[in-house]
């Protein structure tokens, strides 16, 4: 039976060594083989990581209340599309449409639900899940395949899947950083990583500034590149993506200067990408900035972006401050909520495109914006060598003790 291993040993030694994007590709995403693509990911506590999805409904049922609200501030169209990418097995849509069915009545009779999902396995788990609401549900298998649409693109954790090459600085010379790229190799029974000269010109370097010899990064082509292709089916509405990550200024501060790529299997960082291929999780670090220009590209916006403590405790303000919570939704939320758990792991991106009204999840949001390092025109400076900026959404004294009482289980 052929294996992952098997089938990257055979690409290098048939055309040479392979960018690292291009390994990631073929151990997460290979039709049969990958590691997503065989329906081997597992998340939860008993998974080989733990996700917002993982805490239970609640999570589903807060998000279904700000997809409500822009349902609302669209003028509540007869028909509103939500579209999720990376959907796993269907439980996020399912505690959507659950919680839509029983507090939004209205909203949920607009509703069409479009999961883009490109292989079989999830598919089946999906449609398994959602059964119940057949008819409220529709799958795709890529965004190709998308008609345009008003409503929200929702994605979680969709961003740090998406494969990254992985490039090394070999100093400054000549006014510039000389960067080379990592890529995988074969030696003897092993993979191992060679440098040479960068694979792709779009991986725009230049804006990066000047980093000292050894410092190591990613940069993704992959993941603008999809934003930019949901920006352009969105007729009028909201991109929502959550995930972890840091805004460019930040990410490719001096501090940071071993990158941020790891891999995971059973809730335990490995060592090396290289270990059970196909078997682990392989991800790295959203670039949030480089995100929101190419959505900018395609006529969206951004309109809110902040980490998901203070998104959450916006909605939760606006839509459940009369809510007695139960004993395991106390419980959820507390994991969601605080800083030292989820809170201040995700941040959130909405991204608006003929859409400007302001979102409950970001009323005690800074602006979008500034945060995200943007200009008047979009354009975001490149650091200087020994420049280490930081973006607030990491200040812990943005942290006040107004949601406390959120934080240790008590009803807000």
């Amino acid at each position: 039976m052929e294996s992952p291993e098997f089938l990257i040993r055979g690409e290098i030694e048939r055309h040479g060594p392979i960018p690292f994007a291009r390994f990631m590709e073929l151990a997460l995403y290979h039709p049969e083989h990958g590691y997503y693509a065989s329906g081997r990911a597992s998340i939860g506590r008993r998974g080989d990581f733990f996700t917002n999805v993982s805490v239970g409904p609640l999570f589903g049922k807060l998000l279904a209340a700000q997809f409500a609200e822009i349902w609302e501030k669209l003028g509540r169209p007869d028909d509103f599309a939500i579209v999720e990418q990376g959907a796993h097995d269907g439980v996020f849509a399912l505690d959507v449409l659950s919680a839509l069915r029983q507090s939004s009545g209205e909203c949920f009779a607009a509703i069409s639900y479009v999961i883009l999902e490109p292989f079989l396995i999830w598919r089946e788990r999906q449609q398994k899940n959602l059964r119940h609401f057949s008819g409220k549900i529709s799958f795709l298998e890529s965004i190709d395949q998308l008609a345009p649409f008003v409503g929200v693109h929702f994605s979680n954790e969709l961003f740090d899947s998406l494969p990254v090459h992985l490039i090394v600085s070999g100093g400054v010379a000549s006014g510039a950083t000389d960067w080379k790229e990592k890529f995988v190799t074969v030696a003897g029974d092993n993979f191992a990583f060679t440098t040479a000269n960068v694979s792709r010109s779009e991986l725009r370097l230049d804006q990066l500034g000047f980093f000292p010899a050894d410092f190591e990064t990613e940069v993704s082509v992959a993941a603008p590149k999809l934003m930019g292709e949901i920006a352009s089916k969105l007729s009028c509405g909201v991109i929502l993506t959550i995930d972890y990550g840091f805004v460019r200024a930040e990410f490719y501060s001096l501090d940071r200067s071993r990158g941020s790529l790891q891999v995971r299997a059973k809730q335990k960082k490995l060592s090396s990408s290289f270990e059970q291929i196909g078997l682990a999780d392989i991800s790295a670090h959203v670039e949030w900035t480089g995100l929101a220009e190419a959505a900018l590209s395609s006529g969206a916006k951004p309109i809110g972006f902040t980490d998901q403590h203070h998104f959450l405790t916006g909605i939760v303000s606006n839509f459940f401050s009369k809510v007695e919570f139960s004993a395991s939704e106390k419980r959820a939320l507390q994991t969601l909520l605080h800083p030292e758990m989820l809170g201040r792991n995700f941040q959130i991106l909405a991204l608006g495109k003929n859409f400007a009204e302001k979102l409950s999840g970001f009323q005690f949001a800074r602006d979008a914006a500034t945060e995200l390092g943007l200009g008047g025109t979009g354009a975001v400076p490149s650091p200087e060598l020994g420049t280490i900026q930081r973006s607030s959404l990491h200040e812990d004294n943005y942290y006040g003790t107004a949601t406390a009482s959120i934080w240790t289980g008590d009803s807000p």
